[in-house]
């Protein structure tokens, strides 16, 4: 628990309104969007300066009380979930736009602008920001710092690392840091790239500096159909094998399609088993180009069917219904749980056949919706928490998935990062001594381990009852996690 006194400190640095302590206003912080965890903060600090933010960390450091930064609540493994014992820092108030230049094509702007709002902003100037989530409509900035978050068209234009040139943040003693630069490159160590990914754990975000794009002069999607889900998983590769860097590369099910076609009508067709979305872009030359040559790779793939967006009004209904393909799954089921792993692109047809496999063993339906070109997966495991037992086995179902990717080349996540989610399976990923590597970084940016601690990094003692559990056939429950 918060002590009284720690609270007293808080409100002496921040307005009364923006320190939370009654359940009923800390409530909507309990967790993030892996709602099945969930826990009541100590308490909610709500700064709007980078000064109170600094003034804040050197508060908890002097008291050795644990900070949890959260962005706008959107993260789906847990990184956000609050502890009864540590402050909850939220983010959201840092809203602002600080300086778009349209001829570097950069923006300077706080970690709570919204994804999406960053290409809205840019739009004017003929530029945009290529990462886009699925949920960039809400998703902030930092969160995806932190995630090092991907979306749809990732695959050409790369993943959050890829598209920022500059962090400023705040270590947990109140130190900061500039990391990066205006210049492509910086000397020394890549610690730029050392923060992305780092899941709030080495340091708290208070601006991005953003690379920004030229819009190109065209952008047309190809919509195929597929008989089989495994060769629409081998069509991938032959694309990529053909010379084609498509802008977008996504895979849907069939029933991700049935559900994202009855919610937004995008046109897919229903009888497919599988659909591949193939973006290509650049000049007007180069589109009509990759068009037909994707159009020939597709058939000789085995293609039942394709279609090709006419106008980009038909082009964005395409995106529409893969970009809601979450929101539709769930009214497929009471619940559902989104799993992120990432496997080669060759190995796409059997692990994709294994989650058909595992699907059956456990007796829950999967909806498969992913990032077929870069082989970041996102089965959607369908299941009704009121069943008793139901939400233990889609997690143990879930791990199982992960294994499976580790098993075949790949890793256990993708975009939406570790937390508490997926930190017995870096016990599979990794051996102890790239764990004790881990832990080493994290202990020179937060030697008391404060910033959100017992999330990402499993102890090594953890691992070893992981390894002796399943040598003699048990399994472990997730570590001091408050279920829902």
């Amino acid at each position: 628990m918060i002590s009284a006194s720690l609270i007293r400190d808080l409100q002496t640095l921040l307005p009364a309104s923006a320190v939370l302590s009654v359940r009923e206003d800390v409530a909507p912080y309990a967790s993030d969007g892996l709602s099945a965890f969930q826990c009541q903060p100590g308490v909610v600090v709500l700064p709007d300066t980078e000064t109170q933010v600094i003034a804040i960390l050197r508060l908890c450091h002097a008291a050795g009380v644990p900070v949890i930064a959260r962005g706008a609540g959107t993260g789906l493994s847990g990184g956000a979930l609050p502890r009864e014992d540590a402050v909850l820092l939220g983010l959201a108030k840092f809203n602002k736009i600080l300086h778009l230049d349209p001829l570097a094509r950069t923006m300077r702007v706080q970690p709570g602008v919204r994804n999406l709002a960053i290409s809205e902003a840019a739009a004017p100037h003929g530029l945009y920001y290529a990462p886009d989530p699925s949920s960039q409509i809400a998703c902030s900035i930092g969160g995806n710092v932190a995630e090092n978050s991907g979306g749809v068209h990732c695959l050409k234009y790369g993943l959050t690392v890829n598209n920022v040139m500059r962090v400023r943040a705040v270590t947990i003693d109140g130190e900061v840091l500039e990391l990066g630069g205006e210049a492509l490159d910086s000397p020394g160590y890549d610690l730029l790239a050392l923060m992305h990914g780092s899941e709030g754990m080495l340091a708290v975000i208070t601006e991005v500096t953003v690379k920004l794009l030229a819009k190109p002069e065209r952008a047309q999607v190809v919509l195929a159909a597929f008989d089989r889900i495994e060769t629409a998983g081998a069509a991938v590769s032959a694309i990529i094998a053909g010379g084609i860097l498509p802008a977008g590369l996504e895979m849907m099910d069939k029933p991700a399609i049935e559900a994202a076609e009855a919610f937004v009508h995008a046109g897919y067709p229903l009888d497919a088993a599988a659909i591949l979305l193939v973006e290509v872009d650049g000049t007007n030359e180069e589109v009509s180009d990759d068009v037909l040559r994707v159009h020939d790779i597709l058939a000789v793939s085995g293609a039942t069917e394709f279609r090709t967006a006419s106008n980009e009004a038909e082009r964005l209904k395409f995106w529409a219904g893969r970009k809601n393909a979450f929101p539709a799954v769930g009214r497929l089921s009471p619940d559902y749980y989104c799993m992120d792993g990432t496997i080669p692109r060759r190995a796409l047809p059997t692990v994709l056949h294994g989650i058909a496999l595992l699907s059956a063993q456990y007796g829950l339906r999967v909806a498969n919706v992913f990032h077929a070109g870069d082989g970041n997966l996102h089965p959607l495991i369908l299941y009704d928490a009121n069943t008793p037992g139901e939400l233990e086995k889609t997690e143990a179902f879930g791990a199982k998935i992960l294994e499976l990717c580790v098993a075949h080349g790949g890793t256990i996540t993708g975009e939406h990062g570790v937390g508490v989610e997926k930190i017995d399976q870096m016990c599979v990923q990794f051996r102890p001594l790239e764990l004790q590597a881990f832990h080493a970084v994290k202990a020179a940016f937060d030697p008391q381990g404060l910033l959100n601690p017992g999330k990402a990094v499993p102890t090594l003692h953890r691992c070893a009852e992981l390894g002796a559990m399943h040598v003699h056939g048990g399994q472990l429950p997730h570590p001091e996690l408050p279920r829902f």
